[in-house]
C-alpha cells in the first residue's frame, strides 16, 4: 500500500492530553489507552494482534464517551467553537463509522460463506463436483470481499484534516484518537484483504506445500500466513486438481481444519467491531449535541 499519513506513525503516544487545569481521571485513562496503540506494532496484521488492537480501541472510545459527557469537556469545546473544526470533528466521527462498517460487513460476509462451506464438507452430499462448487462460491466471494476492503482502504488515502489546532486542546485530542483509530482500522482491512498480488510461481508453491507437507514441514513462509489466506490457499488445492482420492481427501481434511481455526477469530473480530461501532455511534450524538447547545 502507498505511503500515507495513516501509514506514518502518529505522535499521539507523545502529546499530553490536559486541560489547563488538573488533568480528569478519564482524559488521563485516554492518554494510557493512546500509548498502548502508539507501543503496538502498526505493520503487525496478525489475528491476535488485531483482536488486542480493537480491545484497546474500545477502551479507548469507552472513554472518550465518558469524557464527552463532562460539563468540563462540553464548556472547553464550545469556548474553542470554530466553523471549520466542528466540521473536521464531525466528519472524522463520520469516517470512522464508515470504515468500521465496511470491516465489519467484510467480515460477516466472510463468516457466512465460511460458515455454508463447512456445513457442505460435513454433509459430504453431492460428491466431489458439490463440493468444488461450493469452493468456487466461496473463492468468488472472497474476491468480492477483497475488492471492498480493497476500496474501503483507499478510500482512507483521503487527506485527513490537519492536526495543526495547536491552541485548541480538546480538538487536538479528538484528532489523534480518530488518527489511532483510522490505523487500527487500516490493519484490520489489511487482514481482510490480503496481499494485492500474487504471482503464479506462488501460487504453485502454495499448492505444492498442500501437496507435499511433509517435504515443507520446516519452512516458515505458511506460518507468516493469515488464516484468511490459508483457507484460500487450502481451497486453491481442491479445485481443478486431478488428485488420487487419498490425495483429495488430504486436501478436504486442509480446508476443514483451516475453516474450523478461522471462525472464531472472525467471530471474535466481528463482536469486537460492532461493540466498537456502538460507541462510534454514541460520540458522534455526544458530539452532536454538543455542538448543538
Amino acid at each position: 500500500m502507498a505511503s500515507s499519513p495513516l501509514n506514518q506513525k502518529s505522535n499521539y503516544q507523545a502529546r499530553s492530553i490536559s486541560l489547563p487545569s488538573k488533568p480528569h481521571p478519564l482524559i488521563v485513562q485516554c492518554n494510557e489507552h493512546l500509548c498502548r496503540l502508539g507501543a503496538s506494532d502498526a505493520s503487525s496484521s496478525t489475528s491476535s494482534s488485531l483482536s488486542s488492537k480493537l480491545s484497546c480501541l474500545q477502551d479507548l472510545h469507552e472513554c472518550v464517551e465518558k469524557l464527552l459527557q463532562l460539563p468540563l469537556t462540553q464548556q472547553a469545546i464550545v469556548q474553542e467553537h470554530n466553523d471549520k473544526w466542528v466540521e473536521e470533528l464531525l466528519d472524522g466521527s463520520l469516517r470512522l463509522l464508515d470504515v468500521c462498517t465496511a470491516a465489519k460487513d467484510a467480515l460477516i460476509h466472510t463468516k457466512e460463506c465460511a460458515r455454508e462451506l463447512q456445513s457442505i464438507i460435513r454433509r459430504r452430499r453431492g460428491g466431489e463436483m458439490e463440493l468444488e462448487r461450493e469452493v468456487q462460491k466461496y473463492l468468488m466471494s472472497r474476491k468480492v470481499v477483497k475488492k471492498a476492503a480493497q476500496k474501503a482502504l483507499k478510500g482512507m488515502e483521503r487527506k485527513c484534516a490537519e492536526k495543526n489546532h495547536e491552541n485548541l486542546v480538546m480538538v487536538s485530542t479528538l484528532r489523534e484518537i480518530e488518527a489511532a483509530s483510522l490505523d487500527v482500522f487500516e490493519s484490520l482491512l489489511s487482514y481482510v484483504a490480503g496481499p494485492r498480488s500474487r504471482s503464479k510461481s506462488s501460487n504453485w508453491s502454495l499448492v505444492f506445500k498442500l501437496v507435499h507437507p511433509k517435504r515443507v514441514a520446516c519452512e516458515n513462509e505458511e506460518t507468516d500466513k493469515s488464516e484468511l489466506e490459508k483457507v484460500d490457499a487450502a481451497l486453491n488445492s481442491i479445485t481443478g486438481q486431478t488428485s488420487s482420492k487419498s490425495d483429495y481427501n488430504v486436501h478436504v481434511e486442509n480446508v476443514q481444519s483451516s475453516l474450523g481455526q478461522l471462525e472464531p477469530i472472525v467471530q471474535d473480530l466481528e463482536e469486537g467491531l460492532e461493540s466498537l461501532f456502538r460507541r462510534l455511534i454514541r460520540t458522534r450524538v455526544s458530539l452532536l449535541n454538543i455542538f448543538n447547545h
